[in-house]
């Protein structure tokens, strides 16, 4: 394996090209959005108090982010070292998956200016599943950034900072381990008091916060293989070959999708709604199909991972990831947005100005990713061949100097 080491290279690239200007373009929408109100750039009503910020960008956007929670439960709680070059990576995705559904919340508040007081202690409401939510949100948003801090500490030179973070880390990685299972686990209880609101297929009152954990752990190892294998191609030949490492990532994470499937079947069979996704008549085909979809997207993947030579195959990892993300994003989206009709005539879709916020996040993300990796060390990098060849060349040069020398 290469030492973490910046990747280099021009910081001005045809995929910065592309997404900065979306990323400038949900800027100036957000800027909008707190001078002129909310309803300036959504198509959110009194039936959808939330809408695709919340779904996408919050929901699925911190779920995406659960890369380095994953690995912190896989390196520093089981102690498997070997995952241990995945973890930075995985920890700046994180913190800019985090980050950013922050921002998705505080922009969604109709009255932003309020939030302050969220910090206030007499106004905490220790009641609210919300609370609970953001509380752990805004702690592990701070602990992620000490986690990551190393890196940038030890490439300004900060020595004296970095010794003293290092004695605390210990706490702070094993903070960082608990708090998403409070708040992933969570985000499944928000869509509990919808009641009836939320498709029956979907809605749970025992289920929901375990099946939203176990979500968050699949989607977290999954990005893990993503990421991990773009970054592969897009470096081919600067960074160390991990397919082995993804490859038995994705063994683990095929066996929390087998307890998914055993405790989401489990549920509809036990409350007699297996009949919802098995009938496909008329009122119940699209709910039917929607089901079916996630649990295809996240299963048959697994065929290709475990059958023949395609286990270890780049290009199937990297598309079984891809189908393992969406079907768990898809259930997410489903729970909290696809599914939930409130009645009273009311619908949503949202506008163009939401979707291109939401689009604009990612764009972001993608954007300081990239620029972070080529100017810090997060990845582990290969020494360039011609380097290695160089050395070797100028030590042979100098054990024949000092051969002749000593002949004469």
């Amino acid at each position: 394996m290469g030492n973490p080491r910046p990747v280099g290279g021009r910081l001005i690239s045809a995929t910065i090209l592309f997404f900065a200007p979306l990323a400038i373009i949900c800027t100036l929408l957000i800027i909008k959005r707190l001078f002129f109100g909310i309803g300036s750039v959504t198509a959110l009503n009194g039936g959808y108090p939330w809408g695709i910020w919340i779904a996408f960008d919050l929901l699925v956007g911190t779920g995406f982010a659960c890369g380095g929670w994953a690995l912190a439960w896989v390196v520093y709680i089981f102690n498997k070292g070997k995952y241990h070059p995945l973890v930075r990576p995985a920890l700046l995705a994180s913190l800019f998956g985090y980050a950013l559904g922050g921002l998705s919340i505080t922009i969604d508040m109709g009255r932003y200016w309020h939030l302050p007081y969220f910090y206030v202690p007499g106004q905490f409401n220790t009641n609210s599943v919300l609370f609970e939510t953001a509380f752990c949100m805004t702690v592990y948003i701070i602990v992620v950034t000490l986690e990551f801090a190393p890196v940038w500490l030890g490439f300004f030179g900060l020595k004296k900072w970095f010794d003293k973070l290092n004695k605390i880390m210990f706490f702070v990685i094993a903070l960082g381990a608990l708090l998403p299972m409070m708040h992933q686990s969570s985000m499944g209880s928000l869509m509990i008091v919808a009641g009836h609101k939320i498709h029956p297929v979907w809605q749970s009152y025992e289920m929901l916060p375990i099946l939203s954990l176990l979500t968050a752990f699949i989607m977290g190892f999954s990005i893990v293989i993503f990421e991990g294998s773009l970054v592969s191609a897009g470096l081919a030949g600067k960074t160390p070959d991990e397919r082995s490492l993804f490859s038995q990532l994705a063994k683990i994470t095929a066996g929390l999708i087998a307890l998914f499937l055993v405790v989401r079947f489990g549920e509809l069979i036990y409350h007699d709604k297996l009949h919802y996704v098995l009938g496909f008549d008329k009122l119940g085909q699209f709910e039917a199909w929607m089901f079916w979809l996630e649990i295809w997207l996240m299963t048959l993947p697994l065929l290709t991972l475990f059958l023949g030579e395609k286990k270890s195959d780049s290009r199937w990892l990297f598309i079984s990831a891809l189908s393992m993300l969406l079907g768990a994003a898809l259930w997410r989206l489903n729970y909290s947005l696809i599914m939930y009709n409130p009645g009273n005539g009311y619908r949503y879709f949202p506008s163009a100005e939401e979707l291109l916020i939401s689009i604009g996040f990612v764009s972001i993300e993608i954007c300081a990713y990239i620029l972070i990796i080529r100017l810090f060390p997060v990845l582990p990098v290969l020494k360039e061949k011609r380097n290695e060849d160089s050395e070797q060349i100028i030590a042979e040069k100098a054990a024949f100097s000092k051969k002749m020398s000593g002949a004469k």
